[in-house]
């Protein structure tokens, strides 16, 4: 047992160390516990496979900006206004590109996706529309999109949201973060999104711009007149006239509608950087409103809420009504046939943001009670049991087969109830977490290697040009693959790829939801050090534990953990090999000697702390 020299400790966050065990001394919570490894480990093959995949993901990603992004950070396509292929599109080209740096990913990746995220702005600013006439000044007003629907705001704020995690400090940020959310909050009165006495947002089209106070036209939705002929078009569509008969039936977008719990991330992005209390206070009581508008509407969230605050006064009384409602079912041009459209159940991202602040079972619980109507109303059809995902005039429609389990992993994923894991079906990397699936991460990291490679072959292989690619031309081929490390470093979900596919749909625009995050304290960025890798394999309510290896055969490394994304989990001890050194604190140092490695195990007091997008040593 020692204790390391001041010199030594430079660049540790504070405390004792040892090694190999651990000794019981005393620490407080604002200092960060500190621990020394030199226990030798063989490198694991997980390990080699992690390292590698975040080398490979950063390559691949280098290769695709420079062949879709110009110096400005525009990309390059043809810009058009819309739902199908419009700004929000644009930056979804670089989805992924923070997480993989927070992760751990090469600093390039920071530089490429930062210089993409304000290229966009500008490009999409200086945009104008000709007969959309609230674009024809911009596409962009204040750096915000001037109106559309939060499915579309959510894809185009999925970097945004994650952004702080590598950059809490950067100016430009703060100020975004706090403009976002004051579009929202009733404090732009050019905007004036929120009605605050009724606690809603007052339609389902808003931005920088302010509310659609009416029926909402296809060229709304549609953008101006032009020739889709000469482009790759992801719905289908063949001619211009095919794409406003697809947005003929989306007119009633007036009142408040459950895709606008989306914009509560902006709110939480504001708080976790200022800690200001305004943020917190509009985000619950957005939310809280919502939940008692499902209780009072029989357990179901309704699809339209009047300028009145009164359930389905907008849509004729009907509290299923209004585009994307739990109704929606509009003809689809290409095909003639109907299609289901309700985005009602991929609004819990708003549920899971006050979770995060709270830690209060009541905002799972209105989801539980949701799913467990819509349960309620199963059939059993040709032998199988099937469940509803529409409500019309005539009741339940939209069957498909099994029970509703909409996020229901993603609950338990929260809750850490077995009631909840109960309720959802299996899943690979759940089936690692709980010992019945010991391959799960290697096979899951080879898979995303080869998806990698699999994008860069794609990239390779594309013969079109940027005046025959429209903004979401390659989204799909973006080549960033970080599903894995995300499960197996973070023990976080991935709700803009579906965490738990087929169940969980694709939510876009979700913050971090993670069990853990690194920090490299000698090069001040977030993400583990190089050289390190990370896998937990086992959580429960109130432990993780968490292997780290340390690959370098000569040179010692240093990583922060910190409990949750934001540090909202408060680490009460930390335990090698059964010896245990209390910590009460969000973050513990773990000093790594060459060629070292250990399983640590953290008791956790989760959702304990106030979250916070501040590095560490910034605290």
């Amino acid at each position: 047992m020692r204790v390391l020299p001041q010199a030594r400790r430079r660049d540790i966050l504070g405390g004792a160390a040892v090694a190999p065990l651990i000794a019981a001394l005393p620490c407080t919570a604002s200092a960060a516990a500190a621990i020394e490894v030199s226990t030798p480990m063989t490198a694991p093959t997980w390990a080699l496979l992690q390292r590698e995949l975040l080398d490979a993901n950063a390559e691949a990603c280098k290769v695709f900006y420079n062949r879709y992004f110009d110096e400005r950070g525009y990309l390059l396509c043809f810009e058009r206004w819309g739902a199908n292929d419009g700004p929000d599109d644009a930056i979804e080209n670089v989805n992924d590109w923070p997480l993989l740096h927070a992760l751990g990913g090469a600093e390039v990746v920071k530089t490429m996706y930062t210089q993409a995220w304000e290229g966009h702005l500008r490009q999409y600013t200086a945009a104008k529309t000709v007969e959309v006439e609230i674009a024809r000044e911009g596409m962009f007003h204040k750096e915000f999109c001037v109106q559309l629907d939060w499915q579309h705001h959510a894809e185009e704020m999925t970097l945004f949201n994650v952004q702080g995690l590598s950059d809490p400090n950067s100016p430009r940020f703060i100020d975004r973060a706090r403009r976002f959310a004051g579009l929202y909050m009733g404090e732009d009165p050019a905007a004036p999104n929120y009605d605050p006495q009724h606690r809603i947002i007052r339609s389902l089209m808003n931005g920088s711009k302010g509310p659609m106070l009416r029926k909402a036209t296809a060229l709304d939705w549609v953008g101006d007149p032009f020739d889709p002929s000469a482009f790759f078009i992801e719905h289908g569509e063949e001619t211009y006239e095919e794409f406003l008969a697809h947005y003929e039936e989306y007119t009633d977008v007036v009142g408040d509608h459950p895709l606008n719990l989306f914009a509560t991330t902006l709110a939480l992005n504001a708080f976790l950087i200022t800690g200001e209390a305004k943020y917190r206070d509009w985000l619950l009581g957005y939310v809280d409103a919502w939940a008692e508008r499902a209780k009072a509407n029989d357990d179901l969230l309704p699809s339209n809420v009047g300028l009145d605050g009164v359930i389905g006064s907008s849509a004729e009384g009907k509290w299923w009504g209004g585009a994307y409602g739990w109704g929606f079912s509009p003809v689809n041009p290409v095909t003639g046939l109907r299609e289901d459209r309700s985005r009602v159940l991929r609004t819990i991202l708003g549920f899971f943001n006050a979770y995060l602040l709270t830690g209060d079972d009541k905002y799972l619980e209105t989801w539980r009670k949701q799913t467990d109507r819509i349960n309620a109303a199963r059939r059993t059809e040709g032998g199988k049991v099937q469940t509803p995902t529409m409500y019309g005039p005539d009741g339940w429609y939209g069957w498909k087969d099994g029970l509703n389990q909409t996020n229901s992993l993603d609950l338990w994923w929260f809750s850490m109830k077995p009631s909840d894991r109960t309720r959802g079906p299996d899943h690979p990397w759940v089936a690692y977490l709980e010992g019945r699936n010991a391959a799960w991460p290697e096979t899951a990291m080879r898979a995303d290697l080869a998806r990698v490679a699999e994008m860069a072959r794609a990239e390779r292989e594309d013969t079109s040009t940027p005046d025959t690619r429209l903004a979401d031309a390659r989204i799909e081929f973006n080549p960033a693959s970080v599903t894995s490390l995300m499960h197996a470093m973070m023990g976080a979900l991935h709700i803009a790829r579906p965490s738990w596919a087929p169940t969980a749909p694709n939510a876009g625009g979700s913050p971090l939801y993670a069990r853990l995050r690194y920090f490299d304290p000698v090069a001040r960025r977030a993400g583990v050090p190089e050289d390190v890798a990370a896998l937990i394999d086992s959580m429960t309510a109130d432990e993780t534990a968490v292997t780290l290896v340390n690959l370098s055969p000569t040179q010692n490394r240093t990583v922060v953990i910190q409990g949750g994304g934001y540090g909202e989990h408060r680490i009460s001890a930390v335990s090698i090999d059964g010896k245990s050194q209390p910590v009460d604190a969000a973050t513990v140092t773990v000093r790594l000697a060459p060629g070292s490695g250990a399983r640590l195990v953290l008791a956790m007091d989760r959702y304990a702390n106030t979250p916070t997008l501040k590095f560490p040593w910034d605290r």
